[in-house]
């Protein structure tokens, strides 16, 4: 498959462009326990990377990004430990750490997807995405998750649409009940649902992936 690179670029630059309070854009906003300067700037550069994939076959698609992952990370179900590590498909290891955190951060469910993915060999397969894309936040509470609004995730359905522009035709499957909803409503095509690892449901997280990709 060849990606579509104008619509990436579209999409790389609203995704840069959104903010709203009590939400952390990851690709524009500097954190201050980010551990350089131009975090943003390499946390968009590995995005870019992560979506430049000629070989996808599927898009796992989450509810939003997280404070342990995806903040630090630029990339959805995707940690700063997995990134330390060399565990993700077409990012080299990054020698030095992301964040001022005494030991980096590592996301549970990112964890979990991407052991999945490398048992079942089709880590370089698959890219990740977020319903909503951006990093929702209790107020005054840089280091917490809170869902996403109805109006926040309608604001991400039109870079949904770019990436599936991007991509052209691959298999969706969503990643719990709030991506499901927001696929459904953007009318889009899921083949599969599968359980969010988180709150327990990392078993069936896994027995979904493995059922639908084999």
């Amino acid at each position: 498959m060849n990606p579509d690179h104008s619509t990436l670029q579209t999409l790389l630059s609203a995704i840069i462009d959104y903010k709203a309070s009590n939400t952390f854009n990851p690709w524009s906003q500097q954190c201050e326990f980010d551990a350089i300067s131009n975090a943003f700037e390499e946390r968009i550069k590995r995005l870019s990377a992560h979506l430049n994939n000629k070989n996808v076959r599927a898009i796992l698609v989450g509810e939003a990004a997280g404070y342990q992952g995806c903040r630090y990370s630029g990339i959805t179900f995707t940690s700063e430990r997995l990134l330390m590590e060399g565990a993700i498909s077409g990012i080299p290891a990054i020698e030095k750490r992301l964040t001022l955190r005494k030991l980096p951060f590592s996301e549970p469910s990112a964890t979990i997807v991407w052991g999945v993915l490398k048992e079942l060999n089709i880590a370089e397969n698959v890219v990740m995405w977020n319903a909503f894309p951006w990093h929702p936040m209790k107020e005054n509470q840089i280091h917490s998750n809170r869902t996403p609004t109805n109006k926040e995730l309608q604001s991400g359905l039109p870079l949904l649409e770019l990436l599936l522009q991007h991509f052209h035709d691959i298999r969706v499957i969503s990643v719990g009940k709030k991506a499901t909803q927001t696929l459904n409503n953007l009318g889009i095509k899921i083949e599969a649902e599968v359980r969010h690892p988180a709150m327990g449901g990392a078993n069936k997280f896994r027995e979904g992936v493995r059922k639908i990709m084999r």
